[in-house]
């Protein structure tokens, strides 16, 4: 049996890995995608404190460095189910694994929702994001959009403004579900142009994003020069199938504190799967500390 099963190879997840290890605890690290989670996909990263510049890849690669150098690994394993035990939790994955652990920490991530055309994945990291703060200064001087019509994609919008010479925020309604002071400085703002009831519908560019394809309710078409696409239509957490042991919000978050306890005693929630206000690679980080120096201390 493990001292601890970790599900989720991102920031969150790696620290815990890290802290534990460094304690003298024997952690279990799951993960079913890319080693490194969501921050892979970001070219440039320049806001995490005391590192000026570094690529999303490089970064994991640094906490996949790190956690090896202490003797760690990371198993690849999806996680269908996950169960109290006597003195500890079971998990079991796709592959038909069954692994054990004292403590269960859940740092699953959410994934941004993708808009669900044609190239979108290919010109990720070459015009398209899904972070406006992570990867908006590459834009500086020039033209984005926005897609989303809730309070995140006006606040990506607002911040672009400062940044972009013009932002469009396109939205397929005629009206945004955000708070008013937020619609108010979108309206206010002389270089934002908010295009309603409208989706984008192609992107267009050989190497990297330079046009947008927009088709309103209509079926009219028109094209947008744009050099950046940011996608704020919401977060989706894979939280299912842990819904034995915590409680899920109405977004499927899971429950947890700033001590990031769930419900379950021994059961930990870090990182962008938890409920929290804001989700950086500093908060994940806090988190799967928090998760790795608990789980020593019970």
């Amino acid at each position: 049996m493990y001292d601890m099963i970790i599900v989720g190879a991102g920031t969150a997840g790696l620290t815990a890995g890290i802290y534990a290890l460094r304690s003298g605890v024997k952690p279990l690290i799951l993960e079913c995608e890319a080693m490194g989670g969501q921050i892979t996909l970001s070219p440039c990263v320049e806001n995490y404190p005391g590192i000026a510049k570094i690529s999303g890849m490089e970064f994991a690669d640094g906490l996949m460095a790190q956690l090896t150098n202490l003797g760690g690994e990371v198993t690849y394993g999806r996680v269908i189910s996950a169960r109290k035990i006597d003195n500890g939790f079971e998990v079991c994955t796709e592959d038909g694994e069954t692994y054990e652990g004292k403590n269960l920490i859940i740092a699953s991530g959410a994934a941004h929702r993708h808009l669900g055309i044609e190239r979108e994945q290919e010109l990720i990291g070459r015009g398209v994001s899904y972070c406006a703060v992570c990867d908006g200064p590459f834009f500086k001087e020039k033209t984005a959009a926005v897609v989303g019509g809730g309070s995140a994609a006006l606040q990506d919008a607002l911040y672009l403004a400062g940044i972009c010479s013009k932002v469009y925020l396109i939205h397929r309604r005629d009206t945004f579900r955000a708070e008013k002071s937020l619609i108010d400085q979108v309206m206010a703002a002389e270089n934002i142009e908010c295009v309603m009831e409208s989706r984008v519908t192609a992107l267009i560019g050989e190497k990297k994003l330079t046009e947008l394809e927009v088709t309103n309710l209509s079926g009219e078409k028109k094209t947008l020069v744009a050099d950046g696409l940011f996608v704020a239509i919401g977060m989706e957490p894979h939280n299912e199938v842990f819904r034995d042991l915590v409680d899920l919000d109405e977004a499927g978050y899971v429950i947890a504190g700033e001590n990031c306890k769930t419900r379950t005693p021994g059961v930990y929630a870090a990182g962008d799967c938890r409920t929290k206000t804001v989700r950086q690679l500093t908060t994940a980080a806090a988190d799967g500390t928090v998760c790795g120096l608990v789980c020593k201390a019970v």
